[in-house]
């Protein structure tokens, strides 16, 4: 079988040139709060100084505390300060909570928007990720079930147009509600 020449270079230059690109929606940025975790928990456990921690996640903490009203970096620090790992795993979730609460209402204002609202909500179903330990059985599926409603309601915008699927903003408001309920006691 001969190839001819033209043909062999054009193949072995896309073969060596081109890279395959993915972009992995759970690995999408880094997420200091959940990077933290660990060394915050552990710093509780064993009475390690988590000042530099602390200090890593404190512009998060602040744009949390500012905006979602609720108190964190004090209570934080005084967490592990007195050695109380159960504590600390709560105001983490808390802050978790209020973080899910941020990307979904950032979905929400960006639902013409179908990737950064997909994105927002995938980043979101990683802090819920981090919390489902922490739920009951019932509450665990109440709340997998509802992100999985909230990233249906925001559409699809098919495959060149086949298949498209408008976002659902009341869909969206409720399922958004449902897991926000399922969280209250966070």
């Amino acid at each position: 079988m001969t190839i001819r020449p033209g043909l062999l270079a054009l193949t072995l230059l896309l073969t060596l040139s081109g890279q395959a690109q993915a972009y992995s929606y759970a690995a999408a940025g880094k997420e200091p709060l959940i990077d933290a975790r660990e060394a915050l928990l552990g710093a509780a456990t064993d009475g390690k100084d988590a000042s530099a921690t602390l200090s890593e996640i404190a512009d998060e903490l602040t744009y949390l505390e500012e905006h979602h009203k609720v108190e964190l970096q004090a209570p934080l620090a005084a967490a592990i300060k007195g050695e109380d790992a159960a504590a600390t795993a709560a105001l983490l979730n808390r802050a978790y909570k209020a973080e899910i609460e941020r990307r979904l209402e950032g979905a929400s204002q960006n639902l013409g928007d179908y990737q950064s609202a997909k994105v927002l909500v995938v980043k979101s179903k990683r802090f819920l990720d981090v919390i489902l330990p922490s739920l009951s059985e019932g509450d665990r599926k109440a709340a997998e079930q509802a992100l999985a409603k909230v990233l249906d309601a925001i559409g699809n915008p098919g495959v060149f147009g086949v298949g498209a699927k408008p976002a659902d903003a009341a869909a969206f408001a409720e399922a958004q509600k449902a897991l926000m309920a399922v969280l209250a006691p966070l």
